[in-house]
């Protein structure tokens, strides 16, 4: 029977084995391709456990940084690690689609929107161009289109041998929500944003065996709760049976590889929104 985490614990977790690898990838391309401005307001969005706002923090000393989350337990955690960093940041706990902040006032904004649900990101990006200044950068970090296919492909398989029936068209949804790079331009122009420019990597997580997959904390909590969100809860342990099974199958002693297609889009926002 799965016990489901507490928040402090999935934080703890988030902080531990989820920040380190996942989220380093994602802060690793806005590193790449951000300028961050030497001093001015700036503000994050969907901090996690709050690593790597306090590393630009670190680098940009006279940028005040304000981060926002909605889940006041990485909230809790980001403001011990600043504490231990010697960094000042102001934390403030806010729905991602709806922040309690003035409109026109933030020199630079970044959303990490990697494992926030799809139907949320125009909502979260939305709001982040709305209190952005006039011309300052807004970026936002997500996983795009081809991403996971390696698991979509076993799980389809797994439902199908499970017979647990009628649930191809829901398998399918979970693949075609997840937006191209060029739907992704094309929203943070919608939502009045120029000089839209991305940049996309492939990264692909390994795993040892099906067990390894899905004991993994990213995995198992933080992914595949919204891939089994189709299957009725008396079945969910069949079917991640079935999924391990065919992992293990199909890997051929090699690794499983879960490819991920990480994506950064960034835009200036334009002088008459």
């Amino acid at each position: 029977m799965i016990t489901k985490k507490t928040d402090k614990e999935l934080a703890f977790l988030h902080d531990l084995f989820v920040a380190p690898d996942w989220g380093e990838r994602f802060a690793e391309l806005i590193d790449q391709h951000l300028k961050v401005p030497a001093e001015g307001k700036a503000l994050y969005v969907s901090i996690g456990t709050g690593g790597h706002a306090i590393a630009i923090r670190e680098r940009s000393r006279k940028l005040e940084m304000t981060c926002v989350d909605e889940r006041s337990e990485f909230l809790e955690l980001a403001q011990a690690k600043a504490t231990a960093a010697n960094q000042e940041l102001d934390f403030r706990q806010s729905s991602l689609d709806s922040f309690p902040l003035d409109d026109n006032q933030y020199d630079l904004v970044i959303g990490e929107a990697s494992l926030v649900a799809r139907e949320r990101v125009r909502d979260m990006f939305k709001e982040m161009v709305r209190v952005a200044a006039t011309g300052a950068r807004v970026a936002l970090t997500l996983t795009t289109s081809s991403s996971f296919g390696e698991f979509f492909s076993i799980f389809w398989e797994a439902l199908h041998n499970c017979e647990v029936v009628d649930l191809e068209s829901k398998v399918e949804q979970l693949i075609t929500a997840l937006p191209t790079v060029t739907d992704v331009e094309a929203m943070a122009e919608d939502l009045g944003l120029d000089e839209v420019e991305s940049w996309t990597r492939i990264e692909e997580f390994d795993y040892e065996s099906g067990d390894q997959f899905l004991k993994s904390p990213l995995v198992s909590e933080f992914l595949m709760e919204d891939w089994l969100a189709c299957v009725p809860d008396s079945l969910r342990n069949k079917v991640s049976t079935e999924i391990s099974r065919l992992i293990n199958e199909e890997r051929h002693e090699a690794e499983f590889g879960l490819s991920v297609k990480a994506t950064l889009v960034v835009g200036r926002k334009a002088l008459t929104h």
